[in-house]
């Protein structure tokens, strides 16, 4: 193991934590808000904490100090600085609520500032950073990673973060929210479902006629090239068409507006990455392993199912992955043609001017795509190390 004066700098970590200083000394971390409508007043780490503040000020100085001599035992000691800032973070924000916000106000409240947020991304690229560089135990990541999801979830259901500005719209519409979250979660499973098994199958007809390749990629290549709007209102005229001849489309469901062109747009954004994926993980089979399949006597069938389709099931893992973190986010944009979710939020908060309203709906859209990420990406890496293994 390298000594620590022998260790090169991690330049990743000495770029982050001068950033996570700026943000610490010169922007507004929170502000105090008397009600909804009437602008915050921002207040700066030293106007919240007085000298106090200089302790906070040491996590990214550590964090940095660390990183000149960026050794396996210095970069633990990193990451446990970086920890400590996640897992504090919900609690720093009770404090705040608790001595700057009056409980006899009903409509006061505590928003998030610029600094605050600047911070938070630091440290989680910071976290990034150090996944990448330590080679901890299998499993260790998701435990450190439920450790500070964790921290947040206690600190909101223990009441202490009430006042926060984004809580207060939450609790004010805590049905619509379970609703929205829901609803997107249906719509974007729905979508990744339908173009998983379109996919295979137009990944199929590419191998066994060639001819198809050319054309099928380019018809997928020209929808990913509309504009998520534009091709939600051409689908508008068409399904309302439709649902007014065909009275069993309209019985179903089918309109110009709603769940129907959104599913259909999410689909037809989804085909492209998970067909491409689906072809090139079919074919990237190594051709030995195949002819001894074959030498074995397997029938073409069993070829497919039994070594081909296993050995291609990472690759596959990986354009559910692309297409889920995409339809995820694009399933926001389908709020605009009334097709619910968790886009309500966000453009109701933009038509209001309230930031914190938009957050309500961005953030969870964030972090649903943060989790599926990791947990197909995960999933990927276990198939990988398991075809090793055999």
């Amino acid at each position: 193991m390298s000594q620590p004066h022998s260790a090169p700098p991690n330049r990743v970590l000495l770029a982050l934590m001068p950033a996570a200083l700026v943000a610490l000394l010169l922007l507004d971390l929170a502000s105090v808000q008397p009600n909804r409508i009437v602008p915050g007043q921002g207040m700066s780490l030293w106007a919240i904490m007085g000298p106090a503040s200089l302790l906070l000020v040491l996590l990214p100085l550590g964090v940095g100090g660390l990183a000149w001599r960026a050794s396996s035992e210095r970069l633990l000691w990193a990451l446990g600085l970086t920890l400590l800032a996640m897992l504090g973070m919900p609690w720093a924000l009770a404090g705040f609520c608790h001595v700057f916000i009056d409980p006899d106000a009903p409509y006061a409240r505590a928003g998030l500032a610029a600094g605050f947020w600047v911070v938070l991304f630091v440290f989680m690229l910071a976290l990034i950073e150090l996944k990448g560089r330590l080679r901890l135990p299998p499993g260790s990541w998701w435990v450190l990673g439920g450790l500070m999801l964790g921290s947040w979830a206690l600190a909101l259901a223990s009441g202490v973060l009430d006042k926060l500005s984004l809580m207060q719209e939450y609790l004010g519409r805590s049905d619509k929210f379970i609703d929205a979250l829901a609803y997107h979660s249906l719509l974007v499973a729905s979508a990744v479902g339908v173009s998983l098994m379109l996919g295979f199958c137009l990944a199929l007809a590419m191998r066994r006629w060639s001819r198809l390749e050319r054309g099928i990629n380019g018809v997928l290549s020209l929808i990913q090239t509309i504009p998520s709007l534009a091709l939600f209102g051409l689908l508008l005229a068409p399904l309302a068409w439709l649902a007014d001849r065909f009275d069993w489309l309209a019985a179903i469901g089918v309109q110009g507006i709603g769940a129907a062109p959104a599913l259909i747009a999410l689909v037809g954004y989804s085909l492209l990455p998970m067909t491409r994926n689906t072809f090139v993980a079919l074919a990237d089979v190594d051709p030995g392993v195949i002819e001894s399949a074959r030498g074995m006597g397997m029938s073409p069938r069993q070829v497919f199912l039994q070594v081909r389709l296993p050995l291609a099931l990472p690759v596959l893992i990986e354009g559910v992955r692309i297409t889920s973190v995409q339809a995820i986010g694009l399933a926001a944009v389908a709020a605009l043609i009334g097709a619910g979710g968790l886009g309500t939020f966000v453009f109701q908060g933009l038509g209001q001017a309230a930031m914190d309203l938009v957050l309500l709906g961005a953030l969870p859209i964030i972090v649903m795509a943060v989790v599926v990420d990791g947990l197909l990406t995960a999933l990927a890496g276990a198939l990988r190390q398991g075809a090793r293994d055999d």
